[in-house]
């Protein structure tokens, strides 16, 4: 069937998150937030933020002195839950994400650097815990 000339087809609107998907987005954004924020407090400086590679994203990339920090945030409601969220294939992904800003950012090559986690619940002082895993896992 032909269409008649200049008329466009009609185009498909992506159907909106479920409700419960934009809360746990607008969490762990506000997660983010705040274990950037204590981050900062603490001295280290925030490089980037969400930081995207096709083989997984790092939630903060930081740097105090000469250390290049790459961070694993995680919001639950309890820190207990959070800090037993950190698996080790979620580690692995993360690992792959920090070789992938390696190689996009290649003065960072020399830098010593560590794999960190910060945990957050409503109503507590998030849980930095330095050195959380490392490389070889």
């Amino acid at each position: 069937m032909a269409r008649p000339s200049g008329r466009k087809p009609p185009t498909l609107l992506p159907s909106a998150p479920r409700p419960e998907r934009q809360v746990a987005f607008a969490f762990g954004l506000s997660a983010e937030s705040r274990a950037a924020a204590f981050l900062i407090a603490k001295g280290y400086r925030i490089v980037a933020r969400r930081w995207r590679s096709p083989v997984g994203e790092i939630d903060i990339v930081a740097r105090r002195r000469k250390t290049l920090v790459f961070v694993e945030v995680k919001a639950r409601e309890r820190l207990d839950d959070a800090a037993e969220a950190v698996i080790v294939r979620q580690q692995r992904r993360i690992i792959a994400a920090a070789e992938a800003w390696l190689a996009s950012h290649p003065d960072d090559i020399n830098s010593d650097m560590r794999f960190d986690v910060v945990l957050v619940a409503p109503k507590s002082i998030p849980r930095h815990i330095m050195a959380a895993f490392d490389a070889s896992n």
